[in-house]
């Protein structure tokens, strides 16, 4: 295997609460495969939660470490967003966003306050998540004529690929997730069949 396409990612939401000086830190994890759900999730905890006065979040996406983003969300800078994505970092766990909600409770907590809060209620929502191990993988749309079935159905068989969408008429069509470890060796074999389209889709 020429590189790793294997990341750590958490199998289902969780969510934690951590108190310091009467503040309250609501800290929500959520799997994600892209920045649309990011989206949708906190215009749902902002819908849940109009009277929190903070509603900070890092996400992290892909294997390698440059796809993230952290928001302080009023805070002061570095205090909120940072210290969330940094347990994602130590942990190395990926897909993932979180979202900490703060209500504040009369009392200054100071930046070092802050950066300790919102860590330990990352911290502690991520201690209830179950840890997952998953594939990157690429999804790719082929066509071909039905007579081609047989070599085509050969190559999904000998590399495991799974199929989530299939249309079959004189011409075929397929949805086809191929693990990126072994991509160059399957599209080779699938190019080499007469009448055959391959069409990237998106990767997951």
């Amino acid at each position: 295997m020429l590189f790793d396409d294997t990341y750590t990612t958490i199998k289902q939401a969780t969510e934690a609460l951590f108190k310091d000086r009467g503040s309250k830190f609501l800290a929500f994890t959520y799997p994600i495969t892209n920045e649309q759900e990011v989206k949708k999730y906190l215009d749902t905890l902002r819908g849940l939660h109009p009277k929190a006065n903070h509603h900070c979040y890092a996400y992290r996406l892909g294997i390698d470490r440059s796809q993230f983003r952290v928001n302080d969300d009023g805070e002061p800078s570095g205090s909120a967003g940072r210290p969330i994505l940094n347990v994602l970092l130590s942990k190395d766990v990926t897909n993932i966003l979180v979202v900490v909600v703060r209500y504040f409770g009369g009392t200054l907590l100071g930046v070092p306050g802050l950066i300790n809060a919102y860590k330990s209620a990352t911290i502690e929502a991520l201690t209830g998540a179950e840890l997952i191990q998953k594939t990157l993988n690429d999804l790719y749309e082929i066509s071909f004529d039905f007579e081609a079935m047989n070599d085509v159905m050969r190559v999904v068989k000998e590399f495991g690929l799974k199929i989530s969408n299939q249309t079959y008429d004189n011409r075929c069509t397929l949805t086809i997730e191929v693990r990126k470890a072994i991509l160059n060796q399957v599209l080779t074999k699938m190019e080499k069949i007469d009448s055959i389209n391959t069409k990237y889709l998106l990767t997951n």
